[in-house]
């Protein structure tokens, strides 16, 4: 009796929706191939649009159907056809690999149907970790220079007008209707608000910046 032939879903992608790419010369590679392997072929996903773009209909199809079973092993042309980017690349395959869906790609010869394939995509997982290591160091090198040069880290500080605050509130204005006119947050047009108390006796900004400009404090 011959064994079962297995199923296969090929993926293609071009960059361009204008005519000037056409999917059809990575297909024409795939199906030879998959004819040489003696696959069946499944069914033939296909996406026209860049690599950047998050979302990819025919990718996201061609997932749920793997997530299904609805075949073997998924055959691409190359790898930068397949992933967004090195680390969504490594978690698409490691997510098929846990559905039992091998991942072959055509022209950088990676079989992980074979032991050689699968150390290839340990090396690509490795790959990924240290990209990602770098753009963390990266960060952390940016942000102490910018710290070294006296650059304040993070959103500045709002200027508010807490005679403004005050005046909204006692026109009857409720805190969200407040905090969206003048842009702060709820919980910051509340908590200056009940410094009014603290400064009935002429001791507006009598603290920290304010002390210059006693309607005026920084949130």
């Amino acid at each position: 009796m011959s064994p079962t032939k297995q199923r296969i879903a090929l993926y293609a992608r071009v960059s361009t929706t204008t005519g000037q790419q056409d999917p059809e010369m990575q297909l024409r590679e795939l199906r030879e191939y998959a004819k040489n392997r003696d696959f069946i072929i499944f069914d033939e996903y296909v996406d026209r649009m860049t690599g950047s773009k998050d979302s990819r209909p025919s990718l996201n199809r061609l997932m749920a159907d793997a997530s299904q079973r609805k075949f073997d092993a998924v055959l691409v042309w190359k790898l930068d056809r397949f992933g967004r980017s090195l680390r969504h690349l490594v978690n698409a395959i490691a997510e098929l690999e846990a559905l039992g869906v091998a991942f072959i790609s055509l022209r950088d010869n990676v079989d992980l149907t074979t032991p050689s394939g699968r150390l290839m995509f340990q090396i690509i997982g490795a790959m990924a970790e240290f990209e990602r290591a770098l753009i963390q160091e990266r960060v952390k090198a940016g942000l102490r220079n910018a710290k070294a040069k006296g650059r304040r880290l993070g959103r500045p500080p709002a200027v508010v007008d807490k005679t403004q605050i005050l005046t909204l509130r006692d026109s009857g204005a409720s805190w969200r209707a407040i905090a969206e006119k003048l842009g702060i947050g709820v919980g910051t047009a509340h908590r200056i608000a009940q410094r009014r108390s603290k400064n009935l006796c002429g001791s507006l900004g009598t603290d920290g910046p304010n002390s210059g400009n006693p309607g005026v404090l920084y949130a």
